[in-house]
């Protein structure tokens, strides 16, 4: 008896999994595999060393199930400290700041229509965002001069050039030639976590005395970080919303004794300036409409995990916050979150002064409006962004300013910034390395979703002549509060684990009908 019924519990156990197999098969893989990964499934598949991996692989849809383990993932010591030395060498011989004031013009020779088409109106100045990261973070804003110095272009896995021969800013485009499927691939093994890739450099700068007697206003404005702010009467101070569990830390709390003392001295916090660049694209729309795209490049994408499983790495990062003007008012806030985002009436984001604030989350960077916990995807918070009162990044302290005409595609350095290049905006291909093939030890990849994912498309490709100030062209909701409640504000993005691609139009658009394939 217990010999059948051994029997029939393998027999049931067989079928179920011989079940699951076709359904998986014949159903799950094609709508929960991102389609430019789906024409390179064998070659990806074949990469594998095992053949047990390749089949559980193939029939189940979990991928490299032993990798989870970190062990292989990081280079031993020995290669790590010859490339950190290298890179060390490297960097010692290179100004930065350089390559960002590259570009050969003559603001003088600028006819007036032209310097009408370069201007940037100081509104968008007196209203830039001041962005709080989290005060916990891994991975601070980077420079993208900084970054092609690390990173060597391929085309797919292919390397186009020696390790030693990077691109600039000013040329960067001319990797165009090779296609639409140029990966700016890591010199370094991202999970040995190299310097340049946390940016810890970057770290916006932060008061010195925020504990000093209250009546020290003198030295407060030695040090250039509190200014008089007695006129502004428009300062909203959001309080975390309802439903969301506020983050109490250090850091925060020396936040609220700052902006408690600010309140009662009639002043505001000017965010630390970072050595971090950051573009604005300021693009002129019709009926009086301009949009001030600000953009926040990082290294490094550290997705979030799910049970303990992480997904959506990816090297480089690009994130951006819309303001919208009409006729030079501020109508309309957007924050970008994976790929998509949020967008709200003016009067209902928190500001200082004028200045709008926005939230920048652990890891992913997705920008928020509020501090505190924003889950998504799954039910029950399991997936989520965790933003807080971290360090305050003023981009307008290292601003390089850029107009756009999104009909014609052309972008112009501006009347504040003339010199800054603009040969990296139209690069076409891909800011981080290409999704790792399964034989790599840190790839992974379970139900369609990878542990490394393609690197980020750059600003041209972020929908810049969008109508109206969300990024995606399905339905936009002008939110007039920041504050959620309930299930039901459970945001669905597309899938953690799936990396950026450009879309049908823009492939047509900045490619041409002959680039629409697949390699």
């Amino acid at each position: 008896m217990n010999g059948r019924k051994s029997a029939i519990a393998a027999a049931g156990t067989f079928f179920s999994l011989f079940a699951f197999s076709q359904i998986y098969q014949l159903a799950l893989f094609s709508k929960l595999t991102p389609w430019s990964e789906q024409s390179e499934e064998g070659p990806w598949l074949a990469s594998s060393h095992s053949w047990v991996d390749r089949k559980v692989c193939s029939w189940f849809g979990i991928c490299g199930l032993t990798h989870v383990n970190t062990s292989g993932w990081s280079t031993n010591g020995r290669h790590r400290e010859q490339q950190a030395v290298l890179n060390g060498n490297q960097e010692e011989e290179v100004d930065l700041s350089a390559f960002w004031k590259s570009a050969r013009v003559r603001p003088e020779d600028w006819s007036e229509e032209e310097q009408q088409e370069r201007e940037i109106p100081q509104y968008v100045l007196d209203h830039a965002p001041l962005i709080h990261l989290y005060s916990g973070e891994q991975f601070w804003p980077g420079d993208i001069a900084e970054h092609l110095i690390h990173t060597t272009p391929h085309l797919n896995y292919t390397p186009l050039q020696a390790t030693d021969d990077h691109p600039n800013l000013s040329h960067l485009n001319d990797l165009n030639k090779w296609g639409r499927f140029v990966y700016l691939q890591s010199d370094d093994n991202v999970e040995d976590r190299p310097d340049w890739l946390g940016g810890e450099v970057n770290i916006p700068d932060v008061p010195h005395d925020l504990d000093t007697d209250p009546g020290d206003d003198e030295d407060d404005r030695k040090h250039g970080h509190f200014t008089e702010d007695r006129k502004e009467k428009d300062r909203v101070l959001a309080m975390t919303p309802e439903g969301e569990k506020r983050l109490v830390t250090d850091d925060d709390s020396h936040s609220k004794r700052t902006r408690r003392r600010l309140n009662i001295f009639g002043k505001k916090v000017v965010g630390g300036k970072s050595d971090a660049p950051v573009p604005l694209v300021l693009v002129p729309k019709d009926h009086g409409v301009v949009d001030a795209f600000w953009f926040f490049f990082y290294s490094y994408n550290q997705g979030n995990a799910v049970f303990n499983v992480r997904f959506g790495n990816h090297v480089g990062d690009w994130e951006h916050t819309v303001i919208r003007f009409v006729d030079g008012v501020p109508k309309a806030v957007f924050y970008s979150e994976h790929s998509a985002g949020e967008a709200y009436t003016w009067e209902a984001v928190e500001k200082v002064g004028k200045r709008p604030i926005g939230y920048s989350a652990t890891g992913t960077h997705a920008m928020y409006a509020t501090a505190g916990l924003h889950p998504y995807v799954l039910p029950g918070g399991i997936l989520h962004d965790v933003t807080d009162r971290g360090p305050l990044w003023d981009p307008l302290q290292n601003m390089y300013s850029f107009t756009y005409d999104h009909r014609q595609d052309r972008l112009l350095g501006s009347n504040i910034t003339p010199q800054a290049p603009i040969g990296w905006f139209y690069y076409g291909g891909h800011w981080g390395d290409k999704f790792y093939p399964l034989s790599d030890a840190r790839q992974y990849r379970f139900l369609g979703q990878y542990h490394y994912v393609n690197g980020p498309l750059g600003p041209r490709f972020k929908n810049l002549g969008r109508h109206q100030i969300c990024q995606g062209d399905g339905e936009c909701v002008l939110k007039r509060r920041t504050s959620t409640r309930g299930v039901g504000s459970m945001k669905r993005f597309p899938a953690v684990g799936e990396g950026e691609e450009m879309s049908d139009e823009d492939v047509h658009r900045f490619s041409g009908p002959e680039a629409e394939f697949v390699p």
